[in-house]
């Protein structure tokens, strides 16, 4: 089995200035809210996902000048900025991966708005910011 070819995708991230109007716009579009937002104080972002036809999408917001996605945010504004994948076998998904050129970016942490799930977070040239998450 081909660790990489059966990753699935979990959510597109989207990074957002206002999490509560950005929620309200996405509840307009048609969205359901799946989960209350959360804040992640290790990260220190507020997230909420929603959820859409099969499609979910998280809200990242930060919270405070140092957050994790402060530069980002100030970067790319309101914008999606990456792709999550699940794995079953998290291990040899981050072996993979880095043999490919992926660079974990951040530490590898339990994140709260999914139920303390592990995640990882790399980089890529040519892809950008990918979330790997523990299955």
């Amino acid at each position: 089995m081909d660790t990489l070819k059966n990753l699935h995708i979990h959510h597109i991230g989207y990074l957002v200035k206002n999490i509560d109007k950005a929620e309200a716009e996405f509840v307009a579009l048609g969205y359901t809210i799946i989960n209350e937002k959360c804040r992640d104080d290790y990260r220190k972002v507020d997230i909420v996902f929603l959820e859409k036809e099969g499609y979910c999408v998280e809200l990242i917001s930060p919270y405070a000048e140092d957050s994790v996605v402060s530069g980002l945010m100030k970067r790319f504004k309101n914008s999606p900025y990456h792709i999550c994948y699940e794995t079953d076998d998290y291990d040899k998904c981050f072996e993979l991966l880095r043999a490919q050129g992926y660079v974990p970016f951040d530490e590898n942490t339990p994140a709260p708005a999914i139920s303390g799930r592990r995640v990882q977070f790399f980089t890529h040239p040519k892809l950008g910011m990918i979330e790997i998450l523990n299955g």
